[in-house]
């Protein structure tokens, strides 16, 4: 019988030791033109970056132009818009009782339009009568407050005797008399007729039509998946931004109302005109309440023709009022998805009203809280959503 083989030896005594090495041995460096290449490809890299930065930094400054230049035409624009949001609702309530969408769109106007003709008809004598008679109002009043500022006319007088050797008397301006001729007049009026003119059309049309604009623009979609995904996202902001704009017009109405009732009980002035003004300014958070307070300190002080507490009770109790409306009743209701950050109202209201004047500043928040809406609905804008809010 044959002898089992022995296994074979290792050709070579360190063949194994070399194997390990070179299996454990870090791998070689790339090639000296790979590295440039991969060097040049981030160059390029950063340099479509940048160049994108500066392209949608110059499209952003177009944008903010062109909405400058067009205001005129924008800003009746959303305006109407926003009302067609927040009547839409009452049209659709309508339809559910197999009223036509014209009927009802007819009806809500009318009565729209009545009550803001009724509304200026109340308030347009009281507003033109303060704007007549505050300058007299207010310089029959400055010499009231001597006991006040005589103490620092005397500082004054000493500082400037003290530094020239003399003291001097500063003849103090009057302001020009403020007035309004029929020319003015007759200037403005076709464009604010043309411009509620148009407001009122587009709200009207946007009621009748807005549904089928909507199922025009899903029509177009490419497929069923993303037509349905079209309808929930328009649908979902239709109601979100229609139930804020209606909360927000209550709440602000009920405001309006209880300071006009306010007023009334201290016995002011034209407490419904105050109240009406309180109403649309508390539209602008934060500011609209501060500049309601000191119109309401300076009314106070000329009905009472003297400067005491009961001149700043209306202003002390608005005060309380906007304060428990800001941060108890409107947050309660209007839910934790419809709060904003401070940061980002003020920094809206600055390119608003920087933008579009006024009219900016009543309509900012209304857009910002709709941006808001839509944004969280959009893919890959939740961090607009994610910032502006609290």
């Amino acid at each position: 019988m044959n002898a089992p083989e022995e296994p074979a030896a290792p050709a070579e005594a360190g063949a194994v030791p070399e194997l390990v090495a070179a299996l454990v041995a870090p791998p070689a460096h790339p090639p000296r033109a790979a590295v440039h290449g991969m060097r040049a490809a981030r160059s390029v890299r950063r340099h479509l970056l940048a160049v994108r930065f500066v392209l949608n930094a110059l499209l952003l400054l177009a944008l903010l132009y062109t909405v400058t230049i067009a205001r005129a035409l924008l800003i009746p624009l959303v305006l109407a818009a926003f009302i067609g949001l927040a009547l839409n609702p009452l049209v659709a309530m309508g339809t559910r009782f197999r009223l036509p969408r014209w009927l009802t769109a007819s009806v809500l106007m009318i009565g729209l339009i009545a009550g803001i003709a009724g509304g200026i008809g109340l308030l347009a004598q009281p507003a033109v009568g303060w704007f007549h008679g505050a300058p007299a109002a207010i310089r029959s009043f400055v010499p009231k407050l001597k006991s006040v500022t005589q103490p620092l006319e005397a500082a004054n007088r000493a500082t400037q005797t003290l530094v020239n050797g003399q003291a001097s008397r500063v003849a103090v301006p009057r302001p020009p008399a403020v007035a309004i001729s029929a020319w003015d007049i007759v200037s403005t009026a076709p464009k604010i007729l043309a411009a509620v003119l148009s407001v009122t059309l587009l709200v009207f049309f946007f009621l009748i039509y807005g549904d089928s604009m909507l199922r025009g623009l899903v029509e177009i979609t490419p497929s069923f998946a993303y037509k349905r995904h079209a309808v929930a996202i328009v649908r979902g902001i239709q109601t979100e931004v229609s139930r804020y704009l209606l909360t927000a017009l209550l709440i602000n109405a009920s405001l309006g109302a209880l300071t006009a009732g306010m007023l009334y009980l201290y016995k002011m002035p034209d407490p419904l005109l105050w109240g009406t003004v309180a109403m649309f300014a508390n539209f602008i958070p934060y500011v609209g309440a501060i500049v309601t307070t000191v119109l309401l300190v300076l009314i106070g002080m000329l009905s009472t023709n003297h400067a005491d507490l009961h001149a700043f009770l209306p202003a002390l109790t608005f005060a309380g009022i906007t304060a428990l409306e800001g941060n108890l009743i409107t947050p309660m209701i209007q839910g934790r998805s419809m709060r904003l950050s401070p940061i980002a109202i003020l920094i809206w209201l600055l390119i608003w009203g920087w933008l579009w004047g006024v009219p900016g500043a009543l309509l900012a928040v209304p857009m910002l809280t709709s941006f808001k809406l839509i944004a969280e609905r959009v893919r890959g804008w939740g961090w607009f959503a994610v910032i502006v809010q609290r």
